[in-house]
């Protein structure tokens, strides 16, 4: 049997982030090279639906999400919210995979186009999201924090206000010198309730 029959028995079919073949994974050489990351538009506040339907759909997809503090009805909650609201990432090779079918997925508005093509997100940024993850998937942004920084606190009852760093300790604290009311407060609160503002 030549190798063109034998080629013909077994076809190569393209799934997911490799090739695939009766035999198992068959990588392929310029696969990592044009996989991307490209953004999809989510309709309002659906952007876990819309990763899990591109999921099922065999797209890699990644949701950056931070803790929030919501405030309602004269209540705190702290909730899992998305660092991007409206938007997911989608890994995928245009060339290769069917990338139109993302907009055509439940609780995805649009993929991100210039023209008429998708357009790929700077290598590097979601790269970086995805290290600064910690080991519950939520982004933390508090990890690079410097004595004498200016912060935004975003979670506990002082959401929202800005202050200077006055110390770091080894525990995940920082003393924070807050601006409340015209007066300047010193409190100290765990670092992931802080981003650099």
């Amino acid at each position: 049997m030549n190798n063109v029959a034998a080629t013909h028995m077994q076809p190569a079919v393209t799934i997911g982030v490799g090739r695939y073949n009766q035999a198992g994974l068959i990588p392929s050489a310029s696969s990592e090279t044009t996989l991307r990351w490209y953004v999809a538009q989510t309709l309002a506040r659906r952007e876990m639906g819309a990763a899990v339907q591109l999921e099922r759909q065999g797209f890699h997809t990644f949701l950056p999400q931070m803790l929030k503090t919501v405030r309602h009805a004269r209540q705190l909650r702290t909730v899992r919210a998305a660092v991007f609201p409206g938007y997911v990432f989608v890994r995928l090779d245009p060339a290769r995979d069917r990338w139109r079918a993302v907009n055509g997925t439940i609780n995805v508005s649009r993929l991100v186009m210039a023209e008429d093509a998708p357009l790929p997100v700077p290598r590097g940024i979601v790269e970086a999201l995805i290290a600064y993850r910690d080991a519950t998937g939520l982004c933390r942004f508090d990890r690079d924090l410097k004595v004498g920084e200016t912060v935004r606190v975003i979670g506990g009852p002082f959401a929202q206000v800005l202050g200077q760093i006055a110390g770091l300790d080894d525990k995940g604290r920082a003393r924070v010198l807050l601006e409340i009311m015209g007066g300047a407060v010193i409190t100290t609160l765990e670092r992931g309730a802080l981003e650099r503002a």
